[in-house]
């Protein structure tokens, strides 16, 4: 098991996405450039192998590239801005953002043919790529006297836990980072249809307070692609459920027990995806539409912290200013905010220190507060729409440079309950995004 360890952390390594990505819940809405500039049109029309195989690797067979080989690399540059507050019934208010950065993703894949037949019917494909991923960092904010329990007034009252316990003392900072290695194959059954099938190496790193872990698993993509009339491109593909367990993470004692913490266990949710996509104006003009079920509402970890299934639905289009010279994209991707708010929440303790309400998470109690608090502070991932851009420059007949931007508008989520002092108060978090990414393609 180490030594599988130590190869997908290789593997891995140049794929591995920071933490406080979340567009789709917390997957990226598509990989590389040309998808992603269409608003995450991938699973009927991706247009290069790093998109294929992420999406749907039936579609290596239905390539712009094919039936020659193509290479591609890009890096985003992902820009979230997280803010949080917690306000008391007085209209007192402890705010901050989290720490901003730029974080780099860069992404790798390419598709070849295998010469089993004169058809040249078989494919094979693989990419790797930094794929999904959320966090926050409220460590050096007034934000962090929640989690510290050192509060001086309503908002943030001190919370009368004895010293050492997990709970307090460490500040409130998750990152949750996933990275996935996709080898692929693909065969065409007919001139019209093809299938196709990958398998997922997945590495993950997970951190929450001062708690660091890491996994990996295993997991699968299977895919089909028809062509029912020439020009019109139907596509599907489902991905099994990924789960990856993360040893001594959760802080697991309550007061007056000492510090102790626990496994969590985190799943990838299986999802389904179908798209339509049709080529207009002799293939200058590309349009399509996708839809996306994710299922949190079913998915380990999630589920356990009120996590809803999220419908996905993806507009996108691209037009050839110069045909094989200059294209350019646009598109427009929805998807629901996956996080249940709880209102009414009793994030009460009584005067010794014991909370009046617990929600156990796999076997590990939480403080009802601090339950809320870190669901909705810790991990909001709540966009939920997002506009795109997107251009292709071709320099050279087989080399490309690809551009894409993404907008992922303000959204806020906003619960209330009460204190551990039992006094009203209102836990909010917003967010946005931008990002922008480059990619090359090389076609030989």
């Amino acid at each position: 098991m180490k030594t599988k360890n130590q190869l997908l952390q290789l593997l891995a390594l140049a794929a591995l996405p920071a933490a406080a990505l979340a567009t789709n819940g917390d997957n990226l809405i598509a990989i590389g450039p040309i998808a992603r500039g269409m608003g995450g049109l991938s699973v009927a029309y991706p247009q290069d192998p790093i998109s294929a195989v992420f999406a749907n690797p039936a579609a290596m067979c239905f390539g712009p590239y094919c039936p020659v080989s193509e290479m591609n690399l890009s890096i985003t540059a992902f820009m979230p801005d997280v803010e949080a507050s917690v306000t008391d019934s007085t209209g007192a208010k402890v705010a901050a953002s989290s720490d901003d950065k730029v974080y780099l993703i860069p992404a790798i894949g390419f598709s070849h043919p295998l010469k089993f037949d004169e058809q040249d019917r078989w494919r094979i494909g693989m990419s790797a790529y930094g794929v999904s991923g959320l966090g926050v960092d409220y460590k050096d904010s007034a934000i962090n006297s929640i989690f510290t329990g050192t509060g001086t007034g309503p908002t943030n009252p001190p919370i009368p836990f004895v010293p050492g316990n997990p709970w307090t003392g460490a500040g409130l900072k998750t990152e949750l980072m996933i990275a996935k290695v996709a080898p692929a194959i693909a065969y065409k059954v007919l001139p019209n249809l093809s299938v196709g099938g990958s398998i997922h190496l997945n590495y993950s790193e997970l951190e929450i307070f001062d708690r660091k872990s890491d996994g990996t698993t295993l997991g699968f993509q299977i895919g089909g692609l028809y062509t029912p009339v020439p020009n019109v491109y139907i596509g599907a593909s489902y991905t099994s459920p990924q789960t990856i367990k993360y040893d001594s993470i959760i802080p697991a004692g309550q007061p007056p027990a000492p510090p102790a913490y626990n496994a969590l266990k985190l799943e990838a949710p299986q999802q389904i995806a179908a798209g339509i996509s049709t080529e207009l104006l002799d293939k200058r003009l590309v349009l399509g539409i996708e839809a996306r079920w994710i299922n949190w509402g079913d998915a380990d970890g999630y589920s356990d912290f009120g996590w809803k299934d999220q419908y996905v639905i993806a507009l996108g289009g691209q037009y050839a200013v110069m045909p094989e010279k200059f294209i350019v994209r646009a598109g427009y991707n929805f998807g629901n905010n996956p996080v249940d708010e709880n209102n009414g929440f009793d994030g009460s303790f009584s005067p010794t220190g014991m909370p009046n309400d617990v929600v156990t998470v796999q076997g590990t109690p939480f403080p009802r507060y601090y339950y809320e608090t870190f669901r909705i502070i810790g991990f909001p991932a709540i966009v939920e729409h997002h506009v795109t851009l997107g251009a292709s420059w071709f320099f050279k007949e087989n080399i490309s440079v690809n551009f894409a931007y993404m907008h992922a508008f303000e959204n806020t989520i906003r619960e209330s309950g009460t204190s551990p002092l039992g006094t009203p108060t209102t836990i909010e978090s917003t967010l946005l995004e931008n990002s922008i990414e480059i990619g090359f393609s090389w076609r030989f």
